[in-house]
């Protein structure tokens, strides 16, 4: 069975994705989209990323990546490395990497698929998403929107798909 790794991620325009642990903004729509793609997948994260759930995520293989060797928790499968954690989602034909900012520099380039949540203001933060590499995915599916509320926000939908020429060089 061959895999699609696929990173999911919400990122302001400057790149920032969160700020003391903690998403910036709630965008429903965006945890509706998550929680539709992520279902009965692997998800993998950092350990930062987990300790800001309130729980495990239903319904998912908990993937937690630390170097802390001794870390445990109810509900998760914890591993040292990227490329241990894979190991136990190599079954699952889409794992999702799901944050947090370290992890998804680590897997950006090893990646099949980005979905992202564009959302068109700048933040600040202390958390950031890297810079997708055009010359390696393109961008195949764009949803635009908009949250009404205090502040209108601007965001889109947009899921890159790595060039298939990247994968067969």
């Amino acid at each position: 069975m061959t895999n699609e790794l696929t990173i999911i991620a919400a990122a302001s325009n400057n790149n920032v994705i969160g700020n003391n642990n903690k998403l910036i903004w709630h965008i429903p729509k965006d945890l509706i989209r998550f929680k539709e793609l992520t279902l009965n997948h692997a998800v993998i994260m950092g350990r930062k990323t987990f300790e800001s759930l309130p729980n495990p995520l239903p319904n998912r293989l908990n993937i937690v990546v630390t170097r802390n060797t001794n870390y445990y928790n109810d509900g998760i499968t914890v591993c040292k490395s990227i490329e241990e954690a894979l190991t136990h989602c190599k079954n699952d034909s889409q794992p999702f990497i799901i944050g947090g900012g370290e992890i998804y520099t680590q897997t950006i380039d090893i990646v099949d698929k980005i979905e992202l949540t564009r959302v068109y203001k700048n933040y600040d933060g202390d958390a950031y998403f890297p810079e997708i590499p055009e010359e390696k995915f393109e961008l195949i599916k764009e949803e635009t929107n908009e949250l009404d509320g205090d502040e209108k926000i601007k965001y889109s939908f947009l899921t890159y798909k790595k060039k298939w020429y990247e994968s067969i060089c």
